[in-house]
C-alpha cells in the first residue's frame, strides 16, 4: 500500500494492470485482483486521474460545476475542498482541507480515521468561522453531498459547484495541494501514530501558508496573499 500510494501519486493515469506491473518489476510477485482490493482500500480509484475517496450516496442533491471558464480574481471567491490518503508507519488515516483558490492559503484541514462526514463538517465549520466563500468546490462524494455538510453553504448563502465524475482538473488547485503535501512531508516522515501524523501536519501547514514561496503567486506565501486580498477588499467595500 506505502509503494502504491507513492506510485499513484507519481503516475495517476496508470489503472490496475499498470500498476501490477509496475509492483511486480520491483520484485513483488502480485496479481490484479489484490491491486484492485487494496486500491479500493486505499479509496484510490484508479480508473480515474484523480483519489475518489467517496462515492455519491443514493438520495443525495448533486450540483452542477459552476468554475467552467470563471475567472478567478479575489480571495474567498472560490474554496474548495478535498480528502486524501496518508499512510501511518501501520496504517493510515484520511485527510481533508479546504482552500481558498485566488491565494492557495489553506483555511482549515481535519484528520481521521475513518470516511465518516464529522471531520469534513469541522473542518467547513472552523473555515467559515474565519471568513466565508461566495462559491464552494467539492468533488461529489457522500462527505460533501450530505446534508448536514450542505445545509451549513445554504445557511450562509453561498453557491455550490461539485467537479464532474472523473474530471481531475475540476478541482486542480487541491490535487496540488496533495502532491506538495505527499511529496514534502508524508513520503519524508514515518508516522508511527495519528497523533504524530495530526502534529507532523500541523507544523506542514503552517509552513505551506506562512513560509512556502509559490512561483504561481510571485513568490509569495499563501497567507501573505490572502491577507493583501482581505485588505483589498475590505478597502473596496469602505470606497
Amino acid at each position: 500500500m506505502r509503494l502504491l500510494d507513492e506510485q499513484y501519486t507519481r503516475t495517476p493515469f496508470y489503472g490496475v494492470e499498470r500498476l501490477t506491473a509496475w509492483l511486480r518489476a520491483q520484485g513483488y510477485e502480485i496479481n490484479p485482483k489484490r491491486v484492485r482490493r487494496l486500491l479500493r482500500e486505499m479509496g484510490l480509484e484508479a480508473v480515474y486521474p484523480k483519489p475518489r475517496l467517496s462515492e455519491a450516496q443514493a438520495g443525495h442533491r448533486i450540483y452542477p460545476y459552476l468554475l467552467r471558464d470563471v475567472e478567478i480574481e479575489r480571495v474567498n471567491q472560490v474554496w474548495s475542498t478535498d480528502i486524501t490518503y496518508v499512510r501511518l508507519w501501520q496504517g493510515f488515516v484520511y485527510l481533508v482541507a479546504i482552500m481558498d483558490w485566488y491565494s492557495r492559503y489553506v483555511l482549515a484541514w481535519e484528520v481521521s480515521v475513518s470516511l465518516e462526514s464529522s471531520f469534513c463538517v469541522s473542518a467547513l465549520e472552523r473555515a467559515l468561522w474565519q471568513d466565508q466563500p461566495e462559491i464552494f468546490n467539492s468533488d461529489q462524494g457522500s462527505q460533501f453531498t450530505s446534508e448536514v455538510f450542505t445545509e451549513r453553504l445554504k445557511e450562509r448563502g453561498i453557491q455550490i459547484s461539485m467537479d464532474g465524475r472523473g474530471r481531475a482538473l475540476d478541482n486542480i488547485f487541491v490535487e496540488r495541494l496533495w502532491r506538495s503535501v505527499k511529496y514534502e512531508e508524508v513520503y519524508l516522515k514515518d508516522y508511527r501514530s495519528v497523533r504524530e501524523a495530526i502534529q507532523s501536519l500541523r507544523a506542514y501547514f503552517e509552513f505551506y501558508n506562512g513560509e512556502r514561496l509559490h512561483q504561481s503567486l510571485n513568490y509569495k506565501t499563501p497567507a501573505a496573499v490572502y491577507r493583501q486580498g482581505l485588505t483589498r477588499a475590505a478597502v473596496t467595500t469602505l470606497n
